[in-house]
């Protein structure tokens, strides 16, 4: 019996029928998953479930370096979110780019010295960490503690290996993810105002996650504001209720890249205070609900000159088939009768 190539999600052995489904789908998607300027990814390629499924990647992938090249052929992008939680070596980025072909985009999500989310100073390099220690924050800390000076070197050392990946042409946007807390006041928009003013050459992307932000009477507002800083603004597919529950909203900020995030529709695990990583994202889309998402995507297109679609419901292979399937069925619509 020949074997499907390499790539090809699995089927499911235990026959779920939501898992068929998204797994026939997915396996009807083009090499890499690109349909006209629309851009599909996952967020991280290492994810621990997705290896420990055994769904993606072939077994003879057994390597960092290898699981990236393989990445890279099913995908033209990734979100990076290991530079959330501790701040990259140079050396990193120069073996993305050894590993990955020309074109190949990294978004890479910010740390939480810029966006207001406590620093981990366990996980900071010695240097910073002893100096954290020694100023009385050994665990974590928040930014607006720190001596400015440190903080400043804490911002450079994020953007310096990002350089790395810019001058491959493969550095997308920096991901600046705000907290549920970081609500629409004028006192936050002076921060995101702030940040502009310190790097006014990079390309970051702003997603909210306090629905203040898009309320009717102030979403015009935010939006201009956006749109005058040159900040993309993140379009958001995810659970609505009193977390987060921003809507699903379509617009472009920036012409050069409009980018939506799918986070899942896992009402009571996002809901649920300190619910792991797995429970807030186990999430599968079915066919229906990525289908509500063609018509925003084709808005998106005609005024942006990309399409940028992550997918974070990075539990198993539900992320890497949910991408795969938004560009398959975009593609279906777009074919002529």
């Amino acid at each position: 019996m020949s074997q499907p190539p390499a790539g090809t999600p699995a089927a499911p052995p235990d026959g779920e029928k939501p898992l068929v489904e998204a797994s026939e789908l997915a396996r009807a998607a083009p090499l890499p998953a690109v349909q006209g300027k629309l851009v599909v990814g996952t967020a991280g390629w290492t994810d621990p479930s997705l290896l420990k499924s055994g769904l993606f990647y072939p077994g003879s992938v057994k390597t960092a370096r290898q699981r990236l090249e393989f990445y890279s052929t099913q995908f033209s992008m990734v979100e990076v979110d290991a530079s959330y939680y501790t701040l990259l070596a140079a050396e990193t980025s120069e073996r993305w780019c050894q590993a990955t072909p020309a074109g190949f985009t990294f978004h890479v999500k910010a740390h939480p010295v810029f966006t207001g989310h406590p620093i981990d100073a366990r996980r900071l390099p010695v240097d910073l960490r002893e100096e954290l220690t020694r100023l009385g924050h050994p665990g974590r800390v928040y930014a607006h503690k720190l001596p400015v000076e440190l903080v400043q070197e804490m911002e450079h050392r994020f953007f310096s290996p990002l350089r790395i990946l810019e001058q491959n042409g493969k550095l997308g946007v920096v991901l600046l993810q705000f907290p549920p807390w970081f609500t629409a006041t004028r006192k936050n928009a002076k921060t995101i105002e702030g940040i502009r003013g310190r790097y006014p050459g990079a390309r970051f992307a702003v997603e909210f996650r306090h629905k203040s932000w898009l309320e009717p009477e102030r979403r015009e507002r935010v939006l201009s504001l956006l749109r005058g800083l040159s900040l993309t603004y993140v379009c958001v597919d995810e659970p609505q209720g009193p977390v987060g529950g921003l809507p699903p909203l379509a617009e472009v900020t920036t012409e050069e890249l409009a980018l939506v995030r799918f986070h899942g529709r896992n009402r009571s695990g996002w809901a649920k205070r300190g619910a792991s990583v797995q429970e807030r994202f186990d999430y599968l889309y079915s066919k229906q609900e990525l289908s509500e998402w063609l018509e925003p995507t084709r808005r998106l297109a005609s005024e942006a000159e990309r399409v940028h679609a992550v997918f974070n419901n990075c539990v198993r292979n539900y992320a890497v088939l949910n991408a795969k399937g938004l560009v398959v069925l975009l593609g279906a619509r777009e074919k002529p009768c």
